[in-house]
């Protein structure tokens, strides 16, 4: 499998289908374990907790840099000793390897 965090995310217009769950249970296997995907294969999601407010920030921030970068954007949630990132394409109502690549290139950043 190539290493999505090589990879830079393409603009979305809608207009394709969402991946299905083969293609999403396949990708997923290049994520960190910590990756979850929803019931419906729509959103992938990880939470990161810590002891303290900072460093939920600094991940924000780390998420909302990288996602001006790859122009995608995911849902971001943060506040004392925990910060949520969700993945999903709107444009296509489920999953696209955009959310993959951005997962896979914020995993590299963190154990970096």
């Amino acid at each position: 499998m190539t290493d999505l965090s090589q990879k830079t995310c393409e603009p979305c217009q809608g207009g394709i289908a969402a991946l299905n769950g083969a293609q999403c249970a396949t990708l997923l296997e290049g994520l960190h374990e910590d990756w979850v995907l929803d019931s419906d294969n729509s959103s992938l999601t990880r939470e990161f907790t810590f002891k303290g407010f900072a460093k939920a920030v600094y991940t924000a921030n780390l998420a909302a840099w990288l996602a001006d970068q790859e122009g995608h954007h995911p849902d971001v949630a943060f506040g004392w000793g925990y910060c949520r990132i969700v993945f999903t394409t709107h444009d296509i109502g489920g999953l696209s390897e955009n959310d993959f690549i951005c997962a896979a290139k914020l995993d590299r950043m963190i154990a970096g």
